[in-house]
């Protein structure tokens, strides 16, 4: 799938932006999704260091997933192109609760290192997000909703790609309501 730029929004008006390429397949044990991203260089940023870190001001990919054990909550799982993670949970963006590290080590991270093709940057992510973590033996037989995300709010150009589509006037990802089947 591609995650293409809602281009009311203003951020993403009169920019070159990222072209963002995304496999989604759900197994038994674990939802995988692999991102391929060429961005342009004023759109990459990589500056976190850390897990649980502002993993959206650098080079972002992102998984939205509703809680297959709880419907009324959903997951962020924010991917630097170093591999850094941001993970947490809860009903709506103000009450989202952090994941322990012992967690977020369960959620797989393989990255493309980064190579530059004229003024682009090329890099990849791998995540493979376990049924485990949801308190769940397995993902078969269920519907997985949500939606993948591109950002980099602090890079030299900020943009916002969704696979879904997100009817707001602005950036805003925290919007289960736009969540979708994958």
């Amino acid at each position: 799938m591609i995650l293409n730029a809602n281009l009311n929004w203003t951020a993403n008006q009169g920019i070159q932006l990222p072209v963002v390429l995304a496999d989604v397949s759900i197994s038994a044990d674990y939802l995988d999704v692999t991102f391929s991203v060429e961005e342009p260089e004023s759109c990459f940023r990589s500056e976190v260091r850390e897990d649980n870190g502002r993993s959206w001001e650098d080079s972002c990919v992102e998984i939205f997933l509703q809680n297959p054990a709880n419907p009324e909550e959903y997951f962020n799982f924010e991917t630097t192109s170093r591999g850094y993670l941001l993970a947490a949970h809860g009903p709506d963006r103000n009450n989202r609760q952090v994941l322990p590290q012992e967690l977020i080590d369960k959620v797989i991270r393989t990255k493309q290192i980064a190579s530059v093709a004229g003024n682009l940057i090329c890099w990849g992510m791998n995540v493979k997000i376990p049924a485990s973590l949801f308190g769940l033996k397995s993902f078969e037989g269920l519907t997985l909703r949500g939606n993948l995300y591109k950002c980099g709010d602090k890079s030299s150009t900020p943009h916002y790609l969704s696979a879904f589509p997100i009817a707001t006037e602005k950036p805003d990802f925290h919007r289960p309501e736009f969540f979708q089947e994958f």
